[in-house]
């Protein structure tokens, strides 16, 4: 029997949708996600995104794998693509613009704009070495400027989790960073029990940061939008930036806000469809 898909991209992050409404666990394999996602002898994305019921009081569940067949807690750009295709999904429910979205990392709430980009409230980052997790420090301290040895030279970093976890290093030319290099010394460095996804950030100003992301399981990305929300966070925590900011990525601009009212930070970009077909 084939499996009907959509594919999607945030800013040039790529996605296979698949409606598993119908059943509680996903409808293909890790095995066969890797194979989907390979750009020479599959479809080609950055990860599976399945749209699964809902539970705990959400409208919908959200499970994740990537590329390499690993399973993430959560995807920003992702997410933003998940809540599209619901939207086309539900295309009886033409009043419905907001969706709550069960995901590894907790209930998100996205929003359809009227402009076309979808809002997304990202929840609190959490900030202990225990909460990221990172191995740094005591679970009840904070990760920030530290140094830490990767390659053959020492980075000062700031870790956050947005459900996930990220560790930031500010550089003065995001451009020259050797990323393919230096990405997975980063990622399987012993510092982070579970790896870790890694952003460079380059501060052009403090409402405009410039950042490459080497990604968790699936490598160079164009765009990574927990990535976006954990580099302003750091930024924020290491006086570089304010609260809001455009965050620009090689596939474009997210717009990220902290907010100082009740610690939630908030996520817009675009999500758009690029075809759809059937998986044998």
């Amino acid at each position: 029997m084939s499996i009907e898909f959509t594919k999607y991209h945030g800013l040039g992050n790529d996605f296979i949708l698949i409606d598993n409404r119908f059943s509680r666990i996903p409808i293909i394999s890790s095995e066969q996600v890797i194979k989907i996602c390979d750009r020479h002898f599959g479809i080609g994305a950055d990860g599976v995104i399945f749209a699964l019921p809902g539970v705990n009081g959400s409208d919908y569940t959200m499970r994740i794998f990537n590329s390499d067949g690993s399973e993430a807690e959560m995807c920003g750009n992702g997410i933003r693509c998940l809540a599209r295709f619901i939207a086309h999904l539900e295309l009886e429910c033409k009043n419905q613009d907001q969706y709550r979205i069960h995901t590894l990392a907790g209930i998100v709430v996205t929003q359809l704009m009227p402009d076309g980009q979808v809002k997304v409230e990202m929840g609190s980052p959490r900030l202990m070495a225990g909460e990221i997790p990172t191995n740094l420090s005591t679970t009840e301290k904070r990760i920030i400027n530290q140094p830490l040895r990767v390659g053959e030279k020492s980075w000062n970093i700031t870790c956050v989790s947005m459900g996930n976890p990220h560790c930031i290093t500010f550089v003065n030319d995001v451009e020259n960073i050797p990323l393919e290099e230096i990405g997975p010394k980063f990622e399987d460095n012993l510092a982070f029990p579970q790896k870790t996804n890694t952003e460079f950030v380059q501060v052009v100003a403090r409402d405009y940061l410039k950042v490459r992301v080497w990604e968790r399981g699936a490598g160079i990305t164009l765009a990574c939008g927990t990535g976006a929300c954990a580099s302003l966070v750091a930024g924020v925590l290491n006086d570089k930036c304010d609260r809001i900011a455009t965050v620009k990525l090689p596939g474009g601009n997210l717009y990220v806000e902290w907010s100082k009212v009740n610690g939630q930070i908030y996520m817009t970009g675009p999500a758009t469809m690029a075809f759809t077909g059937k998986l044998p």
